[in-house]
Parts: structure tokens; C-alpha cells; sequence
């Protein structure tokens, strides 16, 4: 009974705070569309650790369960969650649509920020978001909830950053330090491969809209510029290093595609531009140099999507002509 009546009363709770505390803005992460065989979601096979830890958040000390066992994740670091073993039981539509959490989450539930009362049913001990999802005031009376700000950190310290939050900052670190490793090796490999001059471009086509990343707005562009130290056209750093990306009209593409081209493209992309003898004529293009993905998916920054992108990467560039 105390189970049922628990979300009631939360419920009663909530509608009366909605009343008095009116309607609270919101901006979204400002960038482009978008939104990548992994562990089980439900795959945390050690015993369960008693009691709570005090997390140093962005917006003060919150006291977070030692060993989560019932995390909801409304932030895009669902995939970070799980690589780290902990359980997610409810996530963000951009997430289950991604392809490489798919048999993952095939039995995770969908939540959104909107829909409190489906996050009251499922009971979770705690919530994961971003700083600019709505109802984060509601949402700490259902559990612990921990806000990031988009951004504000590079991708590995985010990963750390998450695995503090869920008390294995030790197995983040080791993930990133291996892994940082691996990404050092496999640039010396592919810059001997394709010289020290060469430069790469990432693009991506969702709907009719074509942008262009500088070095640290995902789509692998961390990997590629940061860390494997490829070199990226000048056309590209005027327009999109400062900004994170640039739209841009498959008339002017030529002018910011480098040696290498790589494309996000998400399933409703208009590929029309590259039937016209523009494209076509890219020296990259015309030389067999063009990398594909999926663009659903291509957005994530966690070890499981960095690890998919690098074994292509190094695929394309160690096998390209």
C-alpha cells in the first residue's frame, strides 16, 4: 500500500508546487539537430553498497546513493551511466534512438522532463540531467538530481565528472587514460599514413541543413583534432573553430572540404548535393576519401560512441587510397 500511495501523494505534491511556482523557462543546448555488442543497462552484478555519498555538484553538495541501482538519465550521458556498470532504468528519446545503445535500452523506458509522473512510477534513486532540462526543482523532490551544464567541461573530465556522481571515479579515470593512449597511437599511425599536412572536415546533412564542426562539437571531431592531431582546412577554423559549427550551402562545400570527408547523415538527410557535378568534382570525393556514419547517434561523447568512431576512423584513414 505505502508503494501505492507514495507516487499519489508525490503526485498531489507536485501539482501543488506547479501552482504556485509558475512556468519555468528553459534553452535548449544550442547546436545543430542531432542526436550513438555494449554491456547490459541492468549489467551492475556487484552487491549493492549501503548508504549515501556527498557529490560536489555545479550547484553544491548533494547527497547521492553509494551504489545507484535505479538511474534515470535525461542528459545524454546515458551511455557514460551504463559504461560504468550503473543501471538506467529510464532515458531521453535521443538515446533510445541512437543505434548503438539499441539492444541496450530496448527495455529501458523513455522519459522525457515533461513527464513527471512516469519518473514517480519508476522509482529512481537517482536522476541525471542537464542544467537547462525543465522541472529540476520538482524532479529533486522524487530523488537526488544532478544537473550538468553542456559543455562546460571536455569529454573525458565529463566522463569522470559522471563517475563521481555515481561513486566510480576510479574506473572513469581508468577508461580515459587508456583510452587517451590509444587515441595518441592511432594519430601517429594515421599522420604517417596520410602525412602531417593533410587535413580532414566533418560535416553533417540533417533535413536540407549542411553544417560544418570545428574541433569539439562531437561527430568525432574531438578525436580527430584534439587528440589524433589531424589537421583541419582553413576555410573551416575561420568559420566553425570559434563557433563549434557553421551552416553552410552545398554550393560553397568545396571551399572547407579538406584531403578527407567525413559525413554525419541523419535518415531524413537530403543527399541531393552530392548527385550534382559540385560535389562530385571534390578532389576528396573524387579520390575515394569520403567516411559515412550514421548521424543518429554521432552526437554522443560517451566511451562507447568514442570507441565506435575511433575503430572507423582508423579504419577510413589506414585503408583509404
Amino acid at each position: 500500500m505505502r508503494n501505492i500511495l507514495f507516487p499519489v501523494l508525490l503526485v498531489l505534491a507536485l501539482a501543488v508546487t506547479a501552482c504556485g511556482g509558475g512556468n519555468q523557462q528553459s534553452a535548449r543546448e544550442n547546436q545543430p539537430p542531432a542526436q550513438e555488442n555494449p554491456q547490459s543497462a541492468q549489467g551492475n552484478e556487484q552487491p549493492a553498497q549501503s548508504g549515501t555519498i556527498t557529490y560536489e555538484s555545479e550547484t553544491g553538495p548533494i547527497e547521492v546513493p553509494a551504489d545507484p541501482q535505479r538511474v534515470i538519465s535525461l542528459s545524454g550521458f546515458t551511455g557514460n551511466l551504463m559504461h560504468l556498470g550503473v543501471p538506467v532504468i529510464g532515458t531521453d528519446v535521443w538515446s533510445k534512438s541512437a543505434p548503438q545503445f539499441a539492444e541496450q535500452l530496448k527495455d529501458v523506458e523513455e522519459v522525457s522532463e515533461e513527464g513527471l509522473e512516469k519518473i514517480i512510477e519508476l522509482e529512481p534513486d537517482l536522476i541525471i540531467a542537464l542544467s537547462t532540462t525543465k522541472n529540476l526543482d520538482k524532479m529533486s523532490q522524487i530523488a537526488p538530481t544532478v544537473s550538468y551544464t553542456w559543455g562546460a567541461l571536455n569529454i573525458f573530465d565529463m566522463h569522470i565528472e559522471v563517475g563521481k556522481a555515481v561513486n566510480k571515479e576510479q574506473e572513469a579515470r581508468e577508461w580515459v587514460e587508456g583510452f587517451r593512449k590509444r587515441l595518441e597511437e592511432a594519430g601517429a599511425k594515421i599522420r604517417e599514413k596520410i602525412g602531417e599536412d593533410a587535413t580532414v572536415t566533418v560535416i553533417e546533412v540533417y533535413d536540407k541543413a549542411i553544417y560544418v564542426f570545428g574541433d569539439n562539437w562531437a561527430r568525432g571531431t574531438e578525436l580527430l583534432y584534439q587528440e589524433m592531431k589531424l589537421g583541419m582546412p582553413e576555410k573551416v577554423k575561420e568559420n566553425a573553430l570559434a563557433s563549434g559549427y557553421y551552416a553552410l550551402s552545398p554550393e560553397v562545400l568545396p571551399e572547407f572540404v579538406g584531403d578527407y570527408l567525413i559525413i554525419s547523415k541523419y535518415s531524413n538527410a537530403d543527399l541531393s548535393f552530392q548527385d550534382t557535378e559540385t560535389y562530385k568534382n571534390i578532389p576528396a570525393v573524387k579520390n575515394g576519401r569520403v567516411l559515412e556514419m550514421t548521424g543518429e547517434g554521432s552526437s554522443f561523447s560517451d566511451p562507447y560512441t568514442l570507441e565506435m568512431q575511433l575503430e572507423l576512423f582508423e579504419d577510413f584513414f589506414l585503408n583509404s587510397p
